[in-house]
C-alpha cells in the first residue's frame, strides 16, 4: 500500500486528500428519485465499499461517479475537480463491471490494449502497458485467449488488467465479483486486496455481500433508500450500527423492540414487547446518560444482540441481568461454527452462534438457559 494511503487510515477524512466527492447529489428517473442528497467523501488510496440490499441507488450512485450518469442536482467531484458534465472517457476513473464486458472478438492482448489505442499510444507504449498489466494480474500466457476460452475468474483478471491500464485515479468496482462460484470469489477477494496494496490506488467498490464489504475495505458506506445510514470502518459498522437496519443487515441479529426506561450512565432498561426485561448499552454513550439521548423516558427502542454473543447453558448462570430460560429448537451444523435456535419461554427465538464443540451440540427441545453481558447488546433509537 502507498505511504498516503497508509497515513490516511490514522487521520480524519477532512485532514487529508480526497479522490472523490459527493456533495448532496440527488438522481432523478422519470420521477422516482434513486440518489437522495447522498454527501460522501472518499479518501486518496482508500478501498472504500458501498453496500446495501437491491434498489437502494448503490449502483446509481457509482454510476454517478464513473459519468454514466448525471446528477439531478448536487456535485461530482472527483481529484478536485467538478466532473458533472465531464464524459466518462475524459474521466481518470475506470469501472470494472460483474458481467466483465470484454469484447468476444478479441483476444485478451487486444482487449486490454483497446483503450490505449483510442488514447492513441504508440505501438511501443502500448504493448510496454499491456505486458505490464497482464503481469499485475498473473495472466502473462493468456494474451493470444479468447473470453470464451477462459473462466469466469480469468476473464475477471482480463477485465481488471484493462481497466489498471489506463493507469486510472480511481478503480470503480461494480460488483466485481458477484459473478463468480463461491470458492473462487474467496481467492478473488484476495487478490484485489492485494492488488489495492501494491498499487495504492483509490477503490470504489458496490457490493452486497457484507462479508466481501467487511473484509476488504477499509471504511464502508451502508445506503437504504436512496440515503446513506451510515459511514464507518468495517469494526465501527459491525459493532457500533446506528440505526437498526444497519445492524440488521450487516451480519446476523437479534432485534428486540420495546420501550426505554432509565438506568445507569450508559446502560438503560427495555421492556420489550412480550414482557422481557433486557439491559443493554446505549449505542452512542459519550455525552450523558443514555437515557439523555432519549427524548423520552418511554421511548421505542430496538435492542440488538450479536449471535456469537450469546451463551448457553443448562444450568442457571449467576451474575448474568439477562439471562432467560428456554428451549433449544433447532442446531445446524455449520463446520467451522454451530447455529442453534432458542426459543425462550416469552415465545421470542433467538439465533445463537456457538464455537463447533462437541459439548455445544446438544439435542432439540433441551431446557436451557441463554445469556449475554449488558456490553454484548446495543439499545438503538427505533
Amino acid at each position: 500500500m502507498s505511504q498516503t494511503a497508509l497515513s490516511n487510515q490514522s487521520t480524519g477524512v477532512e485532514d487529508c486528500e480526497l479522490d472523490v466527492e459527493l456533495r448532496k447529489v440527488f438522481k432523478v428517473f422519470n420521477g422516482e428519485t434513486a440518489v437522495r442528497g447522498v454527501d460522501l467523501k472518499i479518501r486518496q488510496g482508500e478501498f472504500f465499499s458501498i453496500l446495501g440490499p437491491s434498489g437502494c441507488g448503490k449502483t446509481t450512485t457509482l454510476r454517478l461517479v464513473a459519468g454514466f450518469e448525471q446528477p439531478s442536482a448536487g456535485e461530482v467531484i472527483v481529484r478536485n475537480q467538478l466532473v458533472n458534465h465531464i464524459p466518462p472517457y475524459r474521466r481518470p476513473v475506470n469501472t470494472v463491471f460483474q458481467s466483465y464486458a470484454l469484447f468476444n472478438h478479441m483476444n485478451v492482448w487486444d482487449n486490454i490494449a483497446f483503450g490505449l489505442r483510442i488514447k492513441k499510444l504508440t505501438n511501443a507504449q502500448i504493448e510496454d502497458r499491456v505486458r505490464d498489466a497482464l503481469q499485475l494480474v498473473k495472466m502473462e500466457g493468456f494474451a493470444s485467449r479468447y473470453p470464451s476460452q477462459m473462466s469466469g475468474g480469468q476473464q475477471q483478471r482480463v477485465a481488471l488488467a484493462r481497466a489498471l491500464v489506463n493507469r486510472p485515479s480511481v478503480l470503480l468496482l461494480d460488483e466485481p465479483l458477484g459473478a463468480l462460484d463461491l470458492k473462487l470469489r474467496k481467492e478473488m477477494q484476495v487478490e484485489l486486496s492485494n492488488l489495492h496494496q501494491e498499487l495504492g490506488l483509490t477503490f470504489v467498490m458496490v457490493t452486497h455481500d457484507q462479508e466481501e464489504a467487511l473484509s476488504l475495505s477499509q471504511r464502508i458506506a451502508v445506503m437504504r433508500d436512496g440515503k446513506i445510514e451510515q459511514i464507518g470502518t468495517p469494526k465501527e459498522i459491525y459493532n457500533a450500527p446506528r440505526t437498526p437496519f444497519v445492524a440488521d443487515f450487516i451480519g446476523d441479529t437479534n432485534l428486540f423492540r420495546g420501550r426505554i426506561f432509565p438506568f445507569e450512565r450508559s446502560t438503560i432498561q427495555v421492556t420489550t414487547d412480550k414482557g422481557l426485561t433486557i439491559f443493554a448499552q446505549y449505542g452512542d454513550p459519550k455525552n450523558g446518560k443514555a437515557s439523555d439521548a432519549f427524548s423520552s423516558l418511554r421511548e421505542r427502542v430496538v435492542v440488538s444482540v450479536r449471535p456469537e454473543k450469546i451463551q448457553v447453558s443448562l444450568e442457571e448462570p449467576d451474575n448474568y441481568p439477562n439471562c432467560f430460560e428456554g428451549r433449544m429448537k433447532h442446531v445446524m451444523f455449520m463446520g467451522t461454527h454451530v447455529q442453534c435456535v432458542v426459543e425462550l419461554v416469552s415465545g421470542d427465538r433467538l439465533l445463537v452462534s456457538q464455537p463447533n464443540r462437541p459439548e455445544v451440540l446438544v439435542d432439540s427441545q433441551t431446557p436451557l438457559y441463554a445469556f449475554w453481558d449488558v456490553h454484548d447488546c446495543l439499545a438503538l433509537e427505533e
